[in-house]
């Protein structure tokens, strides 16, 4: 392999060539490459065992290629030379070994690049407290994250430590001091590598998921303990959010965290990616910023009314998901039928846009 360019950063490349987001490998298909949310097979011979290990297996480092074969997944980050980062995620399907290469931008973007109201900025502003972004995977929840990293990097004078599994945007230090620790090479989980982080002086934590009971319960203690703290969940609203985060916990145990989430609570991001009508990709978003009304709906358990509490908070920068989608339909961005897809109440989204803009879906 020296001196040799690895077979699979031809394909890698043509991944970004082709304006992609994924390449997909898997034991018995050809490989695959998403292009704006749509997989596309590649006109390649079906991958065999031998071809995973000499096209994957030859750039994955041993000691985790060992891991790989003796526990049958591995997330890890793939740097092709003059090409990109790729996060990796390799696992095993009913036909043998499989792996999806996500390519990560080499620097993160400014809000108005992602297509997020400028005031997501505030998110990182907080002194403290639980900021949470949310969506489904592959909704472009770590990008929003890197930019708000970015945001805090060049406007406050702090130190910020990252939990990532793994490490997707490399940060230098511009303001801040960024110390940035990787799942399974600096620390072993990410509620060991979040106990051990509030002992390191840090400013800012970011936890790149709170996948578990334990790791959201020591997000929560860590916010509480005057550290900003910004995570990431699979919810597609900031309502279902908060429920989310009440329902981890066992029945006996929820009062005392909805008192306890109440009093973190700064910001919640949901964000939902859409295909653009002249291609690419947007995101429609639910913002959620903290009112003096927001702590009383959650000790309460009422989050439905969060969302009329968003809908009257416009003037603060709150941004409810479906005026959102519907203000994309409104310019032309997206098809009403795929914003109609992403509505959260689909019979009014439905009602609205017969009644302002003549169209049905």
């Amino acid at each position: 392999m020296t001196g040799r360019r690895p077979r699979i950063d031809d394909l890698l490349e043509l991944v970004v060539e082709m304006g992609g987001s994924d390449l997909h490998f898997a034991v018995g298909q050809p490989p695959i490459i998403r292009v704006v949310g749509e997989i596309r097979p590649l006109r390649l011979k079906t991958m065999s065992a031998a071809d995973y290990d000499q096209i994957v297996g030859a750039v994955v480092p041993p000691d985790l290629w060992r891991r790989f074969q003796a526990e049958g997944d591995l997330d890890w980050a793939y740097e092709a030379k003059g090409v990109g980062r790729f996060r990796s995620n390799l696992f095993q399907q009913e036909n043998g070994p499989a792996a999806v290469f996500r390519l990560v931008p080499s620097t993160s973007m400014s809000f108005a690049e992602l297509g997020v109201p400028e005031e997501v900025a505030r998110l990182g502003d907080y002194p403290s407290g639980l900021v949470l972004v949310t969506g489904p995977t592959g909704s472009g929840k770590s990008t929003t994250l890197a930019s708000i990293i970015d945001h805090i990097n060049e406007n406050r004078k702090c130190h910020v430590v990252t939990i990532e599994d793994p490490i997707e945007y490399v940060h230098s230090n511009k303001n801040s001091r960024i110390t940035q620790r990787e799942i399974g090479t600096s620390a072993r989980t990410f509620n060991d590598a979040l106990r051990v982080a509030v002992r390191e002086d840090p400013d800012v934590i970011l936890v790149g998921e709170l996948r578990d009971l334990e790791t959201i319960s020591m997000a929560l203690q860590s916010a509480e303990t005057g550290v900003l703290v910004l995570a990431t969940l699979h919810t597609n609203s900031a309502a279902r959010t908060v429920d989310r985060i009440i329902n981890v916990f066992p029945s006996e145990e929820q009062d005392a965290i909805r008192t306890m989430f109440a009093g973190v609570l700064r910001g919640i991001l949901a964000q939902q990616l859409l295909p653009r009508k002249t291609g690419g990709r947007i995101p429609a978003v639910d913002l959620l910023f903290w009112t003096t009304g927001l702590p009383n709906m959650i000790r309460e358990g009422k989050p439905h009314l969060i969302q009329n509490l968003i809908r009257t908070g416009r003037r603060a920068g709150m941004v409810a998901m479906d005026d959102s989608l519907m203000d994309l339909v409104r310019r032309g961005v997206v098809s009403a039928e795929h914003a109609h897809e992403k509505a959260l109440d689909k019979n009014e989204f439905s009602r609205v846009l017969a009644t302002k803009f003549g169209l049905s879906v």
